[in-house]
């Protein structure tokens, strides 16, 4: 008898519960109910198109520049705009893309200024006039006609050991022919861009060092857009990410000229580039990494760097240089011929300090 009681309670609870679900379940939303679900239910949607916008921006920004170009619409223009971005977080985290790396045999220069030794003229647009100033921790190929370098190599360390001081005067070199007063440029929309970099330099070799490189032979004329722009990031790059990631890192910086449309700064007789090149090399035991980068005078202050990354065997074609002669043609032919699509990814705790340095 107790157990047909039993079930016959059971059965009723299990009624009231059933009841009681249907009411709360007919149960109308209030007005702030609804909209806290519409709410989650789009924040899940603009979340998953951002995701799909970024992975397959990623996937498209990672393609040469002149494909870029071929394909670009204003339908590609959300997947450049995303994958940039994110490009910038997959690339330094280096998820995406490869680095020109290759085997060498011997060991780093440590200590020295080229890495494998200083650029060869070969050919125009290189000036022939090219002097070369030695600086103790860079080095300036100094071109009297254009009055200004043609190239500029320095070499980064690891560590920093000094503090970074003032930023001292500009100075007319007195050991470079033909070399311009510190007020050239003063006037003419064009700032007095570093070549060899004034915080790596002064935070490895301190203030001395600092005072060469704001002699007018370390300047170039530079639109501030470019020169607080994508320079200025490649440059903190090197100094602050790469050497910590990599050790010592070697670097070339010059100009390019246009032979058919030579402009002149007013009455100083400056050449102005039309575009800069950084040439980057870093050396992991026998892994040798390279990476070169060409960018035009005229460029947007927000420009990405990814985009203007080239091949060494380009850079010389438009420089008129040889670079990296030195090395055996056994590492030098496959490293000059190979085209990173990433540029260097650097250490995970460095990612915030390089978001705030793009943004």
């Amino acid at each position: 008898m107790k157990s047909i009681f039993r079930s016959i309670k059971k059965i009723l609870h299990s009624k009231q519960n059933r009841a009681s679900a249907k009411k709360k379940k007919n149960k109308k939303l209030t007005f702030a109910q609804k909209l806290r679900k519409t709410a989650r239910y789009f924040s899940l949607i603009v979340f998953a198109l951002w995701l799909t916008l970024s992975l397959v921006g990623n996937w498209y920004v990672h393609h040469p520049q002149q494909w870029l170009k071929d394909n670009r619409s204003f339908l590609t223009a959300p997947l450049e705009y995303f994958g940039n971005r994110f490009a910038i977080f997959s690339d330094a985290m280096g998820f995406m893309g490869h680095d020109a790396v290759y085997e060498s045999d011997e060991p780093a220069p440590e200590g020295q200024v080229f890495f494998a030794g200083k650029p060869v003229r070969v050919d125009n647009p290189a000036p022939d006039d090219v002097i070369v100033l030695n600086r103790d921790n860079f080095v300036v190929g100094w071109s009297p006609k254009n009055k200004c370098p043609s190239w500029v190599a320095y070499h980064v360390t690891k560590e920093s050991r000094h503090d970074v001081q003032d930023r001292p005067n500009f100075q007319r070199d007195k050991m470079a022919p033909n070399c311009p007063p510190a007020n050239a440029l003063a006037r003419s929309g064009y700032d007095r861009g570093h070549m060899a970099p004034n915080h790596a330099i002064v935070s490895r070799y301190g203030t001395d060092a600092q005072k060469m490189t704001f002699l007018m032979s370390n300047i170039a004329p530079q639109r501030p857009s470019l020169n607080s722009g994508i320079w200025r990031e490649l440059e903190h790059r090197i100094a602050n990410f790469w050497t910590a990631r990599y050790g010592e890192i070697w670097v070339i910086v010059g100009t390019i000229f246009n032979p058919e449309m030579r402009q002149v700064i007013g009455g100083s007789g400056i050449s102005v580039p039309d575009s800069f090149y950084m040439l980057i090399l870093a050396q992991e035991g026998v892994n040798v990494r390279s990476l070169a980068v060409v960018v035009p005078q005229e460029i947007p202050y927000n420009a990405f760097p990814l985009h203007y990354i080239v091949t060494i065997n380009e850079l010389e074609q438009m420089t008129g240089y040889d670079f990296l002669s030195d090395l055996p043609n056994f590492i030098e032919r496959p490293l000059e011929s190979d085209r990173p699509t990433r540029l260097w990814p650097i250490r995970y705790r460095d990612i915030f300090k390089l978001f705030s340095l793009r943004f």
